[in-house]
């Protein structure tokens, strides 16, 4: 089997020994060596954990397969805590719908099943230091690559079908910039820090999607409660953020925004 092809069905179905092994082989790949080899319950099975350390970056290792992205916004149902809060925003002029389900499918990728080959993901994500135009030469010199949107969303979710990478719901009794006890402060089920802090807007290769945050902009406008916590939901791709960050006045912004290098197996 192609290390490429390692399907994340496949990689729940390996055994502790049979994991290692694997991340061995990855490790010898890309000429690292692997730190990490560890087993947790995700979604009610056992789930490996690998990391592996490359010119002192650490990476985690991303199965990949047939996998289901984007959100189902037919089976969903909000809370009435999350209903209220979005009409509150609402009422002071935040919001792109008459209801919450109708503001989130403007932000959400849909329901979609994609292929994807097994990659080598950062860990941290890092600071654009050139144009996200020159960015892809940037990681190249480093034998690295930007992340699709599809491998950024596989990453973060880890097959939850659920609006968060840890559920269907987030505190409402506070935002996330500043929470160090939230759920997004801890690492998601492959090891990634990701979706972590609404400042944090990560960039793909695709210009029309922005991940993980939104640059600040839900608190600083106090949108309210819940849409401070949006930007973090998994298939959220803040369209309307990519179209400024990608425009004519988004180009000085780059410093502000940040990628998460991927290695190819």
């Amino acid at each position: 089997m192609s290390l490429a092809d390692l399907s994340l069905d496949q990689w729940r179905s390996f055994d502790l020994l049979t994991a290692r092994r694997v991340a061995e082989k990855a490790a010898a790949r890309v000429d690292g060596r692997v730190t990490v080899v560890e087993t947790i319950e995700h979604l009610g099975a056992p789930l490996h954990r690998v990391r592996i350390e490359r010119n002192a970056q650490e990476f985690a290792l991303i199965p990949g397969g047939a996998v289901t992205l984007g959100f189902d916004l037919d089976a969903w149902q909000p809370t009435p805590e999350q209903t209220a809060d979005y009409q509150e925003s609402l009422d002071q002029g935040y919001g792109y719908g008459p209801d919450l389900r109708a503001h989130l499918a403007q932000l959400l990728s849909p329901r979609r099943s994609v292929v994807l080959a097994a990659v080598l993901m950062a860990v941290e994500d890092e600071n654009l230091t050139e144009p996200p135009a020159d960015m892809s030469a940037v990681l190249a010199a480093r034998g690295l690559r930007m992340p699709t949107s599809d491998e950024w969303e596989h990453a973060c979710g880890v097959g939850a079908d659920t609006l968060f990478r840890w559920g269907d719901t987030c505190p409402m009794d506070r935002i996330p910039y500043g929470d160090r006890t939230g759920p997004h402060t801890q690492p998601n089920a492959f090891g990634l820090r990701i979706a972590y802090d609404t400042y944090r807007s990560e960039l793909t290769s695709d210009v029309t999607a922005v991940h993980g945050g939104d640059g600040g902009e839900s608190v600083c406008g106090g949108y309210g409660t819940l849409l401070a916590w949006l930007p973090l939901a998994t298939a959220n791709r803040n369209p309307f953020m990519a179209e400024f960050v990608y425009g004519p006045d988004g180009e000085d912004m780059y410093e502000d925004s940040s990628t998460r290098p991927v290695l190819t197996l």
